[in-house]
């Protein structure tokens, strides 16, 4: 964004009014015509995406036990990896001790499905239903090798906190289609296994950074309380609460007026953004009017609340309301031991809630304008980490490889991209790097990833940051 974009977005009432003799109406046209709040000049081409549901599995998705099927790892089984295929890659400290990398090949079996005849492993047998809706790419790749910098670095393009994320980017750059909730909102789901790995996350995930806070998604929960401090305290009734934010907006106003904090802007804005969502939130998490054929479709599971399958079905019903962007985070896949028990359980929670979302766009015409995304942070090992036997195995982290699919908004489904090597250790064709993938949704969006910028610091700040990206036109249609 120029700094002369970034002076008029600042701009004090004062100095609006002062100089609205040189062309007030025309300005009034432009607003209302806009009417969500977004940047001017975007989106820079026509957007095949409205709104967006990103899918994160927390803890990272083995690639050999999901979509990267490796049939002739079996003969290599408790034989050292050579040299030859580790080539001197780093190593996290849980496995940089061990005095061999004996080989564990996947226990779980793989068919093909769909008319391209995808491999899908048997722990999905509801995605394996919809591979020709979506897109499988096997080839994503990342420089962090730890989860925290790993989840950081894939949701704000830096490994460090302190970026806004993808979510707070959209909301920025696009606006909202709803005056009522959030332009950005994210959940959280609980998982089913007691001895599943649990990585820790915090709101720095779905944080604005330097982006105005009003941007900042915003956590719903299962509960009585969905969103924490918008509901009036005992004895306040609505008409007290409206009087209250009016003058409170008064005073915010004055303090505008005088510094021209925009940071003064966005707090009316969230203060009138609470109240309206006291009506929204009780309505959009109120589920007694799905009809049965719903439960039907994303299972039991969904009637509970704070499952991934609620989850699910809750970023199906913000999309209806015109939320542009759902972040979904399902913990739990961290299976550095006890793979052979754990996973199995954390792809049931993920498996038919995952297909009944896809299809619930699809039938109700949401998928075309709709992007999803599903997928970890990075990959896992084909050794095992720890004690190896034909029954149990674990996997450590692994940069170099991991797989992820993609559905909707233009999107071809029936696409598998992307090969690795026999190991599953090293890309051998079409690697996609994390940036790639960042400019890949910005370009659903319509917003070119390097021409969609904010001066920080003196830089012109992007979410794919200095180093080249491209958009994955090879899994778009």
């Amino acid at each position: 964004m120029s700094l002369h974009d970034q002076a008029v977005l600042n701009e004090t009432r004062r100095q609006f009014f002062a100089r609205g003799a040189r062309g007030l109406g025309g300005v009034a046209l432009a607003s209302m015509l806009k009417g969500e709040g977004g940047l001017a000049g975007l989106p820079h081409f026509a957007p095949k995406a409205k709104r967006a549901i990103y899918l994160h599995m927390v803890g990272a998705p083995p690639q050999q036990e999901t979509f990267d099927y490796k049939p002739g790892m079996g003969k290599w089984f408790d034989k050292d990896l050579p040299e030859s295929i580790r080539q001197g890659q780093r190593l996290t400290t849980m496995t940089s001790g061990q005095s061999r990398f004996p080989i564990a090949p996947s226990i779980f079996k793989f068919n093909q499905h769909g008319q391209n005849g995808a491999w899908v492993s048997e722990l999905f047998p509801y995605t394996a239903k919809m591979v020709d809706d979506i897109a499988i790419i096997r080839s994503m790749h990342t420089e962090a090798i730890n989860h925290e910098p790993a989840i950081t670095f894939l949701q704000t393009g830096f490994m460090i906190a302190g970026k806004p994320c993808i979510g707070a980017w959209i909301a920025y750059g696009l606006g909202t289609m709803n005056q009522d909730l959030p332009s950005f909102v994210v959940l959280n789901a609980s998982h089913t296994h007691p001895r599943a790995g649990v990585q820790a996350i915090s709101a720095k995930l779905w944080s604005a950074g330097f982006l105005s806070a009003q941007h900042a998604g915003v956590a719903l929960r299962s509960g009585a309380d969905p969103v924490l401090y918008i509901q009036n305290p005992d004895g306040v009734p609505p008409q007290m609460r409206r009087r209250m934010l009016d003058a409170l907006g008064q005073m915010n106003q004055i303090t505008l007026e005088k510094l021209a904090d925009p940071e003064t802007r966005a707090r009316i804005a969230q203060y009138e953004m609470a109240f309206r969502m006291q009506s929204s939130v009780p309505d959009l998490t109120d589920l007694s009017k799905e009809p049965e054929s719903t439960y039907k479709l994303y299972g039991d599971e969904a009637r509970k609340g704070g499952t991934y399958a609620h989850g699910c079905l809750m970023a199906r019903r913000l999309m209806e309301r015109g939320v542009r962007f759902v972040q979904l985070y399902h913990r739990g896949w961290d299976v550095h031991n006890s793979l052979p028990e754990v996973l199995p359980a954390q792809c049931k929670d993920a498996d038919q809630a995952n297909y009944a979302l896809v299809q619930d766009l699809k039938q109700r015409g949401l998928l075309d304008e709709t992007l999803v995304i599903w997928g970890g942070e990075f990959g896992r090992t084909i050794y095992s980490q720890g004690k190896l036997t034909d029954k149990d195995y674990g996997r450590d982290h692994h940069p170099r490889c991991f797989s992820i699919w993609m559905a909707g908004a233009g999107v071809k489904g029936g696409t598998v991209h992307g090969e690795t090597d026999e190991f599953s250790y090293n890309i051998v064709k079409d690697p996609v790097h994390v940036r790639d993938l960042q400019a890949t949704i910005l370009n659903r969006f319509g917003i070119q990833h390097d021409k969609f910028t904010y001066k920080y610091q003196g830089l012109d700040q992007k979410l794919t940051g200095v180093d080249p990206a491209r958009v994955v036109k090879e899994i778009l249609s």
